[in-house]
C-alpha cells in the first residue's frame, strides 16, 4: 500500500485555523513529536490518523492523498529557466515546493507571467499598459488550467437540465428549440444572419439566428450555449467575477468559455456519457455516432470528466493548425503546455496533417521520464468555392498507465517493448540536448562554439 506523506497540507489545516502542534496532537491523541514529524514529511499518515483528521477539520480524505505535481513542477522549472531570474533548484527541492507548498509554487509562476507579460509591454513601446502583451485568451485558458478543465458547478446544472428535458441523441435540437421557446419565449430562425456568422442573439427581438450551414450537432452547441446563459447566468457571471482577469474582456471572454462549457455539458451529460464511453472503450469515432456530435467537441468534453468519485481518463486535449499554433489548450493531467518556443515538432499532432482523416497514435516520454499516451487525428472545416477553409489537429492525451483503457492501445506494446518517442516542451526548455530536431537553444545554456568542428546536434552546448 502506498504511503501517504500530506505534511504541507496539513500544516495549511492547522495554520488556517490558528492552532498549535500541541492542540492539534491532543485533538489526534498522539505525540506533538508525531505531528511535527508528519508536517516535516518523515512520517506518513496512518489510516486511523487520517479517519481522525478527517473528522477533524472536516475534509475528506482524499484531500490528504497525494497529488499529481507534474504540472506544477513544469511549470515552476519554466520559471527558473529564464536566464534573467539567474536561480537553480535542484529536482528534490523543485517537488518539494510543489508537493508541500503548491499555493507558494502558483502564487511564483503567476507572478513570473505578470513581470515576463510587463517586460514584454514595455520592450513593444507600451510603457504604462503593464497588461498589454497578456492576452485575454491566454488568461482564460489559463482559468480553466487551474480548475484542471472541469468546472463542477455548470457540469451538475448542465446534467440536471438535460435529465428535465428529457434530451436524446438525435433529438436534441428540437428538445432544446422548444426550451428556448417555452421557457423564454426566444424564437430560432436561421434567417437574417451574415455569412462569417454561425449564430446570433438579439436578447431585445427574442431571436436566435443559426447559420443553415451548421452540422446538426453544431446548432445544437449553439443553442445549448445561449441557453446557459439564459438559465445558468447567475453561476456563470459569479465564475467569471472569481477570476484574476487583467479586464473586462478576458472576463467577457471567461463568460462566453464558461457558456460553452454549459453547452458541452448540457448536449453531452456527464452520466450518460462517460457510461458510454467507458463502455465504448473511448472509441471517438463511435462516440461521434452515438451523440451526434463532432470529433472535437467529443474529445473536448472527454478531457473535461473529472467530476469527484466518477472521474473518467484525465486527458490533456489541444488544438493546433499546420504553423504550430495551439489555438486551444486544456488540461486534466500533468501534461504541460510550454509558452516558450513553441511545442515540440516530434509530437504526434503534427504527422496528423500528413494523414488526413486518420487517428495516429504515440507513446511520448517526457525528459522527467514521465510517459503518455497521445492520439492526433485532423478535422477540417470546409468552405464554399474560392474561400481558404480549415484545417487542424486535434490532439488527445492520457498518462501511458491509463492506455489500456483506450480501444486505439489494442495491439501496441505498452510495457518495457513499447515504442516510446522522446520529445520536450519546446526547444527554449527542453532539457535533451541531443535532439536532432531543436529548432533554438536551450536557455540558460552556454553555446558550444568551436570554428573547426560540427555536429549534427544543432545547437551543441556545454
Amino acid at each position: 500500500m502506498e504511503k501517504t506523506f500530506a505534511g504541507g497540507r496539513l500544516r495549511h489545516l492547522r495554520e488556517g485555523r490558528s492552532m498549535s502542534q500541541a492542540e492539534l496532537a491532543r485533538l489526534l491523541e498522539i505525540s506533538p513529536s508525531y505531528v511535527n514529524q508528519i508536517e516535516r514529511n518523515t512520517r506518513p499518515l496512518t489510516p486511523a490518523v487520517l479517519v481522525r483528521l478527517t473528522e477533524t477539520f472536516g475534509v475528506d480524505a482524499e484531500f490528504f492523498a497525494a497529488k499529481d505535481t507534474a504540472r506544477l513542477l513544469a511549470d515552476v522549472r519554466e520559471v527558473l529557466t529564464d536566464d534573467t531570474i539567474g536561480e537553480h533548484l535542484s529536482p528534490g527541492e523543485l517537488d518539494e515546493l510543489a508537493s508541500n507548498l503548491p499555493s507558494v509554487a502558483r502564487t511564483l509562476v503567476r507572478l513570473h507571467r505578470r513581470y515576463r507579460d510587463a517586460t514584454e509591454s514595455l520592450a513593444a513601446g507600451h510603457g504604462a499598459r503593464a497588461d498589454a502583451a497578456r492576452q485575454p485568451h491566454e488568461e482564460v485558458r489559463d482559468y480553466f488550467s487551474e480548475r484542471q478543465n472541469h468546472v463542477a458547478e455548470l457540469d451538475e446544472h448542465a446534467e440536471g437540465l438535460a435529465v428535465e428535458l428529457g434530451l436524446r441523441p438525435g433529438e436534441v435540437r428540437t428538445a432544446l428549440a422548444a426550451r428556448l421557446a417555452d421557457r423564454h419565449g426566444v424564437t430560432v430562425t436561421s434567417d437574417g444572419l451574415a455569412p462569417s456568422a454561425q449564430h446570433r442573439f438579439d436578447p431585445a427581438e427574442k431571436v436566435l439566428r443559426i447559420a443553415p450551414g451548421l452540422r446538426p450537432g453544431q446548432a445544437a452547441f449553439r443553442m445549448a450555449s445561449e441557453l446557459a446563459l439564459l438559465e445558468a447566468r447567475d453561476t456563470i457571471d459569479e465564475l467569471a467575477a472569481a477570476g484574476t482577469f487583467a479586464n473586462e474582456t478576458a472576463r467577457r471572454l471567461a463568460r462566453i468559455g464558461l457558456a460553452n462549457y454549459f453547452a458541452g455539458a448540457l448536449v453531452l451529460p456527464y452520466r450518460s456519457f462517460l457510461g458510454v464511453a467507458e463502455r465504448y472503450r473511448y472509441d471517438i469515432t463511435r462516440l461521434c455516432d452515438h451523440f451526434g456530435m463532432g470529433f472535437e467537441t467529443v474529445c473536448h468534453r472527454l478531457s473535461t470528466l473529472q467530476r469527484r468519485g466518477t472521474r473518467g481518463v484525465p486527458f490533456s486535449f489541444v488544438r493546433t493548425d499546420r504553423a504550430g499554433n495551439l489555438s486551444k489548450r486544456q488540461s486534466a493531467t500533468g501534461f504541460h503546455f510550454s509558452r516558450v518556443g513553441g511545442s515540440c515538432p516530434l509530437w504526434i499532432i503534427y504527422e496528423a496533417f500528413g494523414a488526413p482523416g486518420r487517428v495516429l497514435t504515440q507513446i511520448a516520454e517526457l525528459p522527467d521520464g514521465k510517459k503518455y499516451f497521445w492520439l492526433a487525428r485532423t478535422v477540417t472545416r470546409p468552405a464554399a468555392h474560392g474561400e481558404p477553409g480549415k484545417t487542424f489537429a486535434i490532439g488527445l492525451g492520457c498518462e501511458l498507465r491509463h492506455a489500456r483503457r483506450l480501444v486505439y492501445s489494442d495491439g501496441l506494446a505498452l510495457g518495457a517493448g513499447a515504442a516510446v518517442t522522446p520529445i520536450g516542451m519546446g526547444c527554449k526548455v527542453c532539457e535533451r540536448p541531443a535532439c536532432p530536431q531543436r529548432a533554438f537553444p536551450a536557455i540558460g545554456k552556454d553555446l558550444l562554439v568551436d570554428e573547426h568542428s560540427s555536429t549534427f546536434v544543432p545547437y551543441p552546448a556545454t
